[in-house]
């Protein structure tokens, strides 16, 4: 049985209201989204107090998610090392972090803004070229076909997922 960590945090109407807002526009469109959204109205009209959250069972916290396999790949979260075909590949920091968040959420789908936003601690430069760039050197090293890759997938008009049929 896992034990459950409850934590407190008191926010003001502003951040409310702020937080509210960011997800109406960036969040991705998810049955969560939808209930934190009416959570934070309700929270705003004052008919609640207080909201509970709970992660659900495809949100597990990195720290419970040490091994990713996927297909022949395999990422270790705590030594940030992979593996592909028995050969451990060099990745650098941010390289690391955006595989990994993207492995973390299989089959979802970010804009690159999202991508940003999740591994770097700055505001968004609105510099799509950087994540294409990093995206692009990631599939040269982790891909065995990076022209037609199967790991790192785009999703044209939108962003990229990684996949989630391995």
């Amino acid at each position: 049985m896992l034990k459950k960590n409850i934590g407190l945090v008191s926010l003001d109407s502003s951040l409310i209201k702020w937080l509210h807002e960011k997800l109406r526009i960036s969040a991705p469109d998810t049955q969560g989204k939808t209930e934190l959204m009416e959570g934070l109205e309700d929270l705003i009209q004052g008919t609640v107090s207080s909201l509970m959250l709970e992660l659900g069972d495809d949100a597990v916290p990195a720290s419970r998610n040490d091994v990713i396999q996927c297909g022949t790949l395999t990422i270790y979260a705590k030594s940030r090392k992979v593996i592909r075909d028995d050969s451990e590949i060099a990745l650098t920091p941010k390289e690391f972090d955006i595989l990994y968040f993207l492995a973390c959420n299989r089959g979802e789908v970010f804009t690159k803004e999202q991508i940003y936003q999740a591994v770097w601690e700055n505001d968004y430069l609105l510099d799509d070229s950087n994540i294409m760039a990093f995206i692009r050197k990631l599939r040269k090293k982790i891909e065995p076909n990076p022209d037609a890759p199967e790991y790192i997938l785009t999703i044209w008009g939108i962003g990229y997922k990684f996949n989630d049929e391995l």
